[in-house]
């Protein structure tokens, strides 16, 4: 396995065990539809939360989270609106962000909450 992808696991691992430590009920990890996938689907009382995680070894070339551009937020924003129509859910929902950089030294986490919406994307 190529270094990034382990990495990004590692990144997923950390990023769910915070989630649960700040109360979230994890209900999926790497979700998919076709080509796509988020990364978290996770319950923060009562709202439905698609979370994207992004990981580093460093912000060398600038911080994780500005990867997640246009075409990453309208793809989360199709996979959200597939998974709750499959599943019937009428329930509030947000999109986050958590940003993971992993050093020798230590690991800096910093989550995004309602990092954007289908509003901010024109499609609300």
């Amino acid at each position: 396995m190529a270094f990034h992808n382990q990495l990004g696991e590692e990144g997923e691992k950390i990023a769910v065990n915070y989630l649960k430590s700040r109360g979230y009920i994890i209900h999926h990890t790497n979700w998919r539809m076709s080509h796509l996938e988020v990364d978290i689907i996770a319950e923060d009382n009562g709202e439905l939360v698609f979370i994207e995680v992004k990981t580093r070894s460093s912000n060398k070339y600038g911080e994780p989270e500005e990867a997640v551009n246009d075409q990453k937020e309208r793809d989360l924003l199709r996979l959200a609106s597939v998974y709750l129509e499959n599943l019937q859910l009428e329930v509030p929902a947000r999109f986050d962000i958590i940003s993971i950089i992993i050093s020798v030294s230590k690991s800096n986490i910093t989550h995004f909450e309602d990092a954007f919406s289908a509003i901010s994307m024109g499609m609300g």
